[in-house]
């Protein structure tokens, strides 16, 4: 019998339970990228992929179904794409704009309809998608340079381009009517209060989007292999080597003599050079648009 002059032992806590891991939504009308995003994802301890979609529909009957903590939303699909679904998805989930759509007409549209982010490929690195995924879910806003640069540039439009009358305040508290919002570091982590602010100084419009859409790269002049165009989307991307080979389920000799090839056509020696001239940023890439 126990000792009743004895005090009980303190009880073994019980085993920390783990983190319930984010559950991320992929929207992309390309497997491949559908592929790569997911296993880049999914080999974070803390992040699993819900389920992938090719359009907008899917992805609103995904989110739906799935109830995800993000969703990643490309921004050109077949069918119903990404701008279409997007004030749909937002009221069941954050949104990141993940695309190749890099006019600042869409980013601002996607803004106005609700976005929580807009990442361009081939402007981040793996770490900082995944820091993006994590974020958007806390409510904090990522950006990388080329969507930052359009809002920055809207506001600029909108910027009186005279002074306020009367003199010059003597204080801050003088200057209420003036407030500023701090810059982000490096232009790609924006917190919601800036995001918000933001979404107001591009316009509170809520026309529909007209479908003129900028003209997209001529790719076909590299003459490019379908196999090929996908490992350069990947690449473009931001991916490692062994990323794509794991997203295309071949081995990492293989990519890099993918590789090899590619910057042959592409007349590049570098991923990053290769990178400029498929998504339309080198000097003289204009040439190639249609």
């Amino acid at each position: 019998m126990p000792d009743p002059t004895r005090p009980e032992p303190f009880p073994h806590p019980p085993p920390p339970t783990a983190a319930t891991p984010l559950r991320v939504i992929v929207a992309d009308d390309n497997p491949v990228v559908r592929a790569g995003l997911t296993a880049l994802l999914s080999g974070r301890a803390d992040i699993t992929v819900a389920a992938e979609a090719a359009d907008g529909r899917a992805a609103w009957e995904a989110a739906q179904r799935h109830r995800p903590d993000v969703v990643l939303l490309d921004v050109r699909m077949p069918g119903v794409d990404g701008l279409a679904a997007l004030p749909y998805l937002v009221q069941i989930a954050p949104v990141v704009m993940l695309t190749y759509s890099r006019e600042s007409e869409i980013v601002q549209e996607a803004l106005r309809r609700g976005a929580g982010g807009y990442l361009v490929h081939g402007e981040f690195t793996a770490d900082q998608l995944v820091t993006a995924v994590r974020d958007v879910k806390e409510g904090r806003a990522h950006f990388t340079h080329t969507a930052a640069g359009a809002l920055l540039a809207q506001l600029r439009e909108d910027r009186p381009t005279t002074p306020p009358g009367g003199p010059l305040p003597e204080s801050p508290n003088d200057a209420t009517a003036h407030e500023s919002t701090p810059a982000p570091p490096n232009g790609l982590a924006i917190s919601a209060e800036t995001l918000s602010q933001l979404q107001s100084d591009v316009g509170q419009s809520s026309s529909e989007w007209t479908g003129r859409r900028p003209a997209a790269v001529d790719r076909s002049r590299y003459q490019l292999s379908t196999r090929e165009a996908e490992i350069m989307d990947l690449i473009a991307s931001g991916m490692t080597n062994h990323q794509i080979a794991a997203a295309c389920f071949i081995s990492e000799k293989t990519v890099k003599n993918h590789i090899n090839r590619i910057f042959a056509k592409l007349h590049s020696t570098s991923r990053a050079e290769a990178a400029a001239k498929w998504l339309g940023t080198a000097p003289g890439s204009t040439q190639g648009r249609r």
